[in-house]
């Protein structure tokens, strides 16, 4: 049996920290190996990278979920008793009520009242000068998602919900006040949704047919159960965080525009070429950095042994810059995708495997079509200017933006 390369420091915490994305793809260089072994918070950990390794991490006879992401994690990002912690029936149930809200029919009507909030916005933004383009799709991504879900926001709410689900988003990997304000932040949240799960079931806030909203105050479990209110709550959230999460990768595509203009008019003159355009934006830019699942029971793989109760983590960036799966991995180049027919566990920005019965997102579809409305309205119903400013995204913050939040200025509507 081979020995799994092991790295140097006895805890590896604060080095993740200070590493981040590249903390997982420069000790598996440094060992010339997809795996390596380490201790982060206090654990011991394996790390993957890779597409073999990201259909190993998928394989749900062999990891579960349950207990396998840190409690910092839980208490900040997914919230604790969510989808993401579950294993076997209970996820199977859960994960299917997720999937019955995400027909193409529902991500479209999303997409549409994304695009109604931006060219709503452009009036305002041809009278600002100058305004940060992450802040503003926060705001109207907030707004369309709770329309779409059916829950009520009133005007003077949209900043404080819009701050407190991207303090969740911020406070998984953050210390101090960034990780405080997550903190906050998600239990404002829940107690928010909380209280309205409250008054749609006594009747008193009946939520749209067929909304998110409704379908998660609503469903039952196999023994016939309601959610508990709080479970209700996290995974409503869990439609609208990740949704306003889509702005990160808004503001990536607005900064791959800046950085490769060549493309502004071939994705106003192909949808393939959007969606080229689109899909490489979500392999060449840091989002979520990784994936945690924990060893059901021990197993050996490519000669190595995963012992019972391991915690694995699979390195989702890393993975998408691959030498193996991507040629010139840190360069942008779209038309690697021309053509392209899918890859569950090669392109792995938000999870891998089988989008019904496995753990990859179920809001990817979603991420895409907002992803693609951006794209086609900062390239065909506005013309804008990027004045100087600080576009440098670090890889040590995670999540990951650039410095300045995408400044732009002089808009101008187009159509």
């Amino acid at each position: 049996m081979a020995t799994i390369p092991a790295d140097r420091s006895p805890e590896s915490t604060l080095a993740f920290l200070r590493d981040g994305y590249r903390f997982i793809n420069a000790r598996c260089d440094r060992h010339g190996s997809d795996i390596f072994q380490t201790r982060l918070l206090l654990r011991p950990t394996i790390c993957l990278r890779g597409r073999p390794a990201a259909e190993l991490f998928y394989d749900t006879g062999r990891f579960d979920r349950a207990g396998a992401m840190p409690k910092r994690a839980q208490r900040t990002l997914t919230g604790r008793g969510g989808v993401q912690g579950l294993d076997g029936e209970a996820h199977t149930d859960r994960k299917g009520m997720f999937m019955s809200i995400m027909t193409p029919t529902a991500v479209r009507q999303l997409g549409q009242l994304f695009d109604d909030e931006w060219r709503a916005r452009i009036p305002a933004w041809e009278s600002a000068g100058a305004v940060v383009l992450y802040d503003e799709v926060a705001r109207m991504l907030t707004r369309a998602v709770c329309a779409w879900a059916g829950v009520p926001l009133a005007a003077a709410e949209v900043e404080r919900r819009t701050a407190d689900l991207h303090a969740m988003i911020e406070g998984p990997a953050a210390v101090g006040p960034r990780h405080w304000r997550g903190l906050l932040g998600r239990r404002r949240g829940e107690r928010w949704i909380a209280d309205l799960i409250d008054s749609e079931r006594v009747g008193t806030l009946p939520a749209p047919p067929g909304s998110a909203f409704r379908v998660i105050a609503e469903h039952r479990d196999d023994r016939d159960r309601l959610l508990p209110r709080r479970i209700a709550a996290v995974e409503l959230l869990n439609i609208l965080r990740p949704t306003v999460a889509v702005d990160r990768f808004v503001v990536f595509a607005a900064l791959a525009l800046h950085d490769h203009p060549a493309w502004r008019q071939r994705v106003r003159q192909s949808d393939e070429a959007t969606e080229s355009f689109v899909q490489e934006v979500r392999r060449y830019y840091p989002f979520f950095p990784v994936a945690a699942a924990r060893v059901r029971r021990s197993f050996d793989w490519q000669g190595y042994h995963f012992p019972r109760g391991r915690r694995v983590l699979l390195d989702l960036y890393g993975t998408n810059h691959h030498r193996a799966l991507w040629p010139e991995p840190e360069r942008f180049r779209p038309e690697r995708f021309t053509g392209w027919r899918g890859d569950e566990f090669g392109l792995v920005p938000q999870g891998g495997g089988d989008h019904h019965t496995g753990h990859r997102c179920a809001g990817e579809w979603i991420t895409i079509e907002l992803m693609k409305r951006a794209v086609t309205n900062l390239t065909t119903a506005m013309r804008y200017d990027v004045p100087p400013q600080d576009l440098a995204v670090s890889l040590r913050r995670m999540p990951a933006l650039p410095a300045s939040g995408f400044l732009i200025a002089n808009v101008r509507r187009t159509d």
